[in-house]
């Protein structure tokens, strides 16, 4: 199983981007998706979940600004983000939960770096 992330960079204050995330090696539909964020110094945090059927949940510093989406067609989650503030700086990696077992099987994609500059 592959979870192959891209897009993030820097970003200016108040401006938007766009996480994606591919799945390649499992049958999509058995997955709850998930962003994760990590700064230095601290444990990675759950910025957003997307679960199978669509419901979510987001991080409340996140609500309003954020949302997580996903595409069972092309395999793939995204992030949208905007109003981005210095405080949303970090590490995003995707996660992906095979939850059609009982006890679930949890997949990371690499980290991509979003920086947002004041």
């Amino acid at each position: 199983v592959q979870l192959q992330a891209s897009g993030g960079g820097l970003v200016q204050a108040g401006g938007s981007a766009r996480l994606s995330c591919s799945v390649q090696g499992i049958d999509f539909g058995r997955l709850a998706m998930a962003w994760y964020r990590q700064v230095p110094g601290n444990e990675r945090e759950l910025v957003a979940r997307i679960r199978r059927f669509g419901a979510t949940e987001y991080a409340d510093s996140v609500k309003g600004r954020f949302t997580i989406s996903r595409d069972n067609t092309v395999r793939a989650a995204h992030l949208e983000m905007k109003s981005l503030t210095p405080e949303d700086a970090g590490v995003y990696y995707c996660h992906a939960r095979d939850v059609s077992v009982v006890l679930g099987t949890d997949y990371w994609g690499q980290g991509t770096q979003v920086t947002v500059s004041s």
